[in-house]
């Protein structure tokens, strides 16, 4: 019995030795290997600097983008001073030339009053005589076929001004453009509260249009209605 324990254990001894061995051997031929092998890091190393030089290159970038970012503002602050010292000249310019030309109308001299249309030389003589200034035109007791033109039609004749050349003896657009520049005269002197008003309006010339069966403007206007209604 004692015989087979030894053998047993001088079996396990060597089982454990042999082992051993196994595993150094493993060992020195895994790790020896290992130790063998050399790793190229060439390619790392180029990567490497690839991704430094890019990194400087964005610096120099960066710092080109800022100083261009500077350099426009530097311009635009310089062109808004140009203008606010443009608009500073030009008010100033202005605030002279209106402090000029209210100098220049202080020293004009007013003007003469005009001289009342009661006294107006209408027919040129160099005499004011009022209603007997001009030459009477042509009158008319009534309207001839007892229908009288529209005068109202004319520019400056309204139905009050309309009755008052009725009652001086004017019904029609001819006799109105037949007028001579005497005859005008006269006219202006008699329009008693309108004087002056046939030459102001220009009577003779809208009336010759419209005794030739032609319209002016303001008779468009009359005949369409709501001038005097």
């Amino acid at each position: 019995m004692f015989r087979e324990w030894g053998f047993l254990l001088t079996e396990l001894w060597f089982l454990i030795i042999l082992a051993a061995l196994i595993g150094l051997l493993a060992g020195w031929i895994i790790w020896g290997r290992r130790s063998e092998v050399n790793i190229d890091t060439s390619e790392v190393d180029a990567l490497r600097a690839d991704l430094d030089a890019c990194r400087a290159k964005h610096a120099d970038k960066d710092a080109e983008i800022e100083n261009l970012r500077q350099a426009r503002e530097a311009a635009l602050a310089a062109e808004t001073r140009a203008k606010n010292a443009e608009s500073e000249a030009l008010a100033a310019a202005v605030a002279a030339t209106a402090a000029a030309d209210a100098a220049a109308m202080a020293a004009v001299p007013a003007p003469a009053p005009a001289a009342p249309v009661e006294n107006l030389d209408f027919d040129g003589d160099g005499v004011v005589e009022g209603e007997n200034e001009g030459v009477k035109p042509t009158t008319l007791d009534a309207p001839r076929d007892g229908a009288a033109d529209d005068l109202k039609q004319i520019k400056g004749v309204g139905p009050k001004m309309e009755k008052l050349c009725n009652s001086l003896g004017f019904w029609h657009f001819d006799q109105i453009a037949n007028w001579t520049p005497d005859e005008v005269a006269w006219v202006d002197a008699n329009l008693k509260g309108f004087k002056g008003r046939v030459s102001r309006d220009n009577w003779v010339e809208q009336a010759g249009v419209l005794a030739a069966g032609g319209e002016t403007e303001f008779s468009k206007k009359v005949e369409k209605g709501g001038v005097y209604d």
